[in-house]
């Protein structure tokens, strides 16, 4: 080593100091830059020669020493040291970077390959779509469209006539008939849910006096004049319209005109016309022929919209005895006893007429005793006047009853109620 000048003032030692390192880092820099031009050209082999690694090790050691020379702060790279470090290189840097580019890209490879039974096929066949499946598709949307449709048409029906609100009354109003009047309102929902039907609708109320068959036919007509219009509904009272003076045939035309007119103008109006007829037991078979015309299912459409309720006491005596046999009239809501009952009354009816065989029989029992206060209870409600329970009693014991084990049943229902009343 040799021994630097002691006469050498300390401002040019620390530039000597600064200056060697500096050198050595551009030297360094200048070969890293030849080696990367350098390293597109070459082609290095797989496994390098042990001669070639040893000269290139001994080449950086004596470009290390050198620099230890400048500057004494880079002296601490020495042998050992050198020799027991790991440090980068850019030969073994291009080789690692090759070998782990391709391993990637056998990869890539080996992840996209998908195997099939047959492997040259690499995708999945196209299916042939059917036309006969799309049309059926398409057909099965509309109908579904129609229904939902017609679903929502049978709701706007339903609601325009109110016979929730027409039933909540009827049981508000009728005593002693919660059969009957289920099966009215369940017949007329079914009937108004749509305008277009192949038959009218025909119901006829059955039962003795004073079971309440004209007040549900007041309760009707004054419901659906209040929903439609006075002009659609129709109350027909064979004693009155068509009195023991008058020829029949005059009282079958006049008849005819008030059906055929209101039929016409309901159709027009879209609207179902109602057409209550009391008193039928009093009819002649010229008007009762001239009904069962209207009621046949082979006319316009006009005339297939409408509906017609029929009251009457043929049928009462039968329905006071089977009452009266049977004890109970909670045998009606019963199915069986139901059956039972109009089993007994459509032949007698249809002995009458023929035109009872299109309609719907809903038979009206006895009433029992407390249904009859109930009566007058109304009645007194209507009147204004005070309802004093033992003053009600006292009435109710006035009239005459079937006495049948431990129930009484009114013999004329609350036919003489309003006069007890009134008196």
């Amino acid at each position: 080593e040799e021994v630097p000048d002691t006469g050498i003032l300390p401002a040019s030692r620390k530039m000597e100091s600064l200056s060697s390192p500096l050198r050595a880092i551009i030297r360094l820099r200048r070969r890293h830059r030849v080696q990367k031009r350098g390293r597109l050209f070459l082609q290095l082999p797989r496994e390098k020669p042990a001669e070639i690694v040893h000269s290139r090790l001994l080449q950086r050691q004596l470009s290390l020493n050198r620099t230890g020379m400048y500057s004494p702060a880079m002296s601490f790279f020495n042998q050992a040291s050198f020799e027991s470090s790991q440090y980068f290189t850019f030969d073994t840097s291009v080789e690692q970077h090759a070998m782990k580019k391709c391993r990637r890209k056998k990869s890539r490879r080996k992840s996209r390959m998908v195997l099939y039974p047959d492997k040259t096929k690499r995708y999945l066949p196209a299916e042939e779509k059917s036309k006969a499946k799309r049309c059926l598709f398409l057909l099965m949307a509309i109908i579904f469209f129609q229904i939902l449709n017609a679903i929502e048409n049978l709701d706007d029906n339903l609601q325009k006539y109110d016979l929730d609100g027409l039933e909540k009354t009827m049981h508000r109003e009728v005593f002693g008939q919660k059969a009957a009047v289920e099966s009215i309102v369940e017949l007329l929902k079914d009937y108004l849910a749509t305008h277009i039907h192949n038959k009218p609708l025909v119901i006829s109320l059955n039962g003795p006096s004073g079971v309440g068959k004209s007040h549900v036919g007041w309760l009707l007509a004054k419901h659906f004049r209040s929903v439609m219009d006075n002009d659609f509904v129709l109350q027909y009272f064979v004693m009155h319209h068509c009195p023991s003076g008058v020829a029949p045939l005059t009282c079958e035309i006049d008849l005819s005109k008030k059906i055929s007119d209101m039929v016409t103008r309901a159709e027009i109006e879209e609207k179902t016309p109602l057409f209550i007829v009391d008193e039928v037991e009093l009819m002649s078979p010229v008007l009762l022929d001239t009904l069962s015309r209207f009621f046949q299912p082979n006319q316009t459409n006009e005339f297939l919209n409408a509906i017609y309720i029929l009251i009457s006491n043929i049928g009462g005596g039968e329905i006071t005895r089977f009452v009266i046999q049977n004890e109970s009239a909670e045998l009606l809501q019963q199915h069986r006893g139901a059956e039972e009952l109009l089993s007994i009354i459509q032949p007698i009816l249809s002995n009458v007429h023929p035109l009872w065989k299109s309609a719907d029989i809903i038979p009206f029992v006895l009433l029992e005793k407390s249904h009859v206060i109930n009566c007058f209870l109304e009645q007194m409600r209507r009147e204004g006047l005070y309802p004093d329970q033992k003053h009600i009693e006292h009435l109710a014991n006035q009239l005459s009853y079937y006495t049948t084990g431990d129930k009484q049943y009114s013999r004329m229902g609350c036919k003489q109620v309003m006069a007890k009343v009134n008196l």
